[in-house]
């Protein structure tokens, strides 16, 4: 399907931001291969990361994990309309900010959008100095509000602020790729987390570059948070991938 249209954007480094203080995890929905990749390059200049989905139903399904600070939306996307694509997950609980792009620039347009649940919209063409100051808006929206800033199994503890990890009080030690990885098991505890969603969260890949990268990171993690302790917490899940589990 044809994009609204190409958007007209402006590098940070161009417009001499500074930029957001808190690294976001953005989700970008967009058909366009051009503008998608151009704005993950930049996000990521700007300190962020961007993932990147072609379609509606793609799209959909990345942004039901829940694992996104923020979600920007082309209105009009192949196999599934981005507008639809935020009712569903609003549907199913999912109150990730999305932030419409669109070429329709009617006032109707713009009520539409939001009624459909969209906390922001941007007429293309658009400069991305703006589009990235609309988005760190809406992510300090978010984090005004009271969120799980601690995570616990058992007697392991990860706190998000400190960018502490203890167990039974004592203090362990990762490295930031460590301590990434772990973050992400203890949100999804009790859970099995294949292999895939490591990749795509842990190490931001969206392809196994068939490595034993992870198996040595899980190692190494395994071997800190356990060692000297009597009960093991990180468990492999023969044939599907990892779960962090206490008890």
């Amino acid at each position: 399907m044809t994009p609204d249209t190409t958007a007209t954007v402006s590098r940070p480094s161009e417009t001499g931001e500074m930029p957001y203080k808190d690294a976001m995890k953005i989700l970008v929905i967009e058909d366009d291969r051009e503008a998608a990749e151009y704005l993950k390059k930049a996000f990521g200049e700007a300190g962020h990361t961007a993932h990147l989905a072609a379609d509606g139903d793609t799209g959909f399904a990345m942004a039901e994990s829940g694992d996104y600070d923020i979600l920007v939306v082309d209105r009009m996307l192949p196999r599934r309309d981005g507008l639809s694509v935020i009712s569903a997950i609003r549907e199913k609980g999912i109150d990730t900010p999305a932030l419409v792009l669109s070429a329709l620039g009617e006032v109707e347009d713009r009520v539409t959008g939001l009624r459909a649940g969209g906390d922001d919209y941007l007429t293309k063409p658009y400069a991305f100095s703006e589009l990235l100051a609309r988005v760190e808006v809406l992510n300090r929206r978010v984090g005004s509000k009271d969120v799980e800033t601690v995570y616990r199994a058992g007697d392991l503890e990860l706190d998000r602020l400190s960018h502490t990890v203890k167990r039974a009080g004592k203090e362990i030690t990762l490295q930031p790729r460590e301590f990434r990885l772990l973050e992400y098991l203890m949100r999804h505890a009790g859970q099995v987390v294949t292999r895939t969603m490591l990749l795509e969260n842990v190490w931001d890949y969206h392809f196994d570059p068939q490595t034993n990268v992870i198996d040595v990171h899980v190692s190494r993690l395994r071997g800190k948070i356990e060692k000297g302790f009597d009960t093991p917490v990180l468990h492999t899940v023969r044939g599907a991938g990892y779960m962090l589990k206490a008890g």
